[in-house]
């Protein structure tokens, strides 16, 4: 899968499970990668907290993989202080303000002249190749 996701997004969390859904023709259609954050929370108070679950899943788009539209289906942990019952989750940036893609397919469409907010009107056409 590495070769497949952003390496930050590995680091951080576990794929468990990829769904496909068929298109028209065999290069249509759509990946979904469900991914659920590691068990492992970034305090130097880590061992006052415990796991409690996660977060409803966000769903973030990324770039195709053989012509089907993936989307990175993700389950942040959730962690709670033992003592204060304050709640905690780590901070990992995956998407870009404003958007529901990674940040570098983000980067990707404006170096192309896209808007990555989705508000651009104008057609986009990518060189192929």
């Amino acid at each position: 899968m590495e070769h497949f996701l952003p390496l930050e997004l590995l680091k951080h969390f576990e794929v468990v499970s990829v769904t496909k859904k068929e298109g028209d023709s065999p290069l249509t259609g759509e990946l979904e990668i469900h991914l659920d954050e590691k068990n492992e929370l970034f305090r130097v108070d880590c061992l006052e907290f415990e796991s409690k679950g996660f977060t409803p899943r966000s769903r973030i788009q990324d770039f195709p993989i053989r012509g089907k539209t993936v989307y990175l289906c993700i389950r942040r942990r959730k962690w709670r202080h033992k003592q204060t019952g304050k709640d905690a989750r780590n901070t990992l940036d995956l998407t870009t303000d404003g958007t529901r893609m990674t940040r570098e397919l983000s980067a990707f469409l404006k170096d192309y002249g896209g808007d990555s907010s989705g508000n651009d009107e104008s057609d986009c056409v990518l060189p192929r190749g």
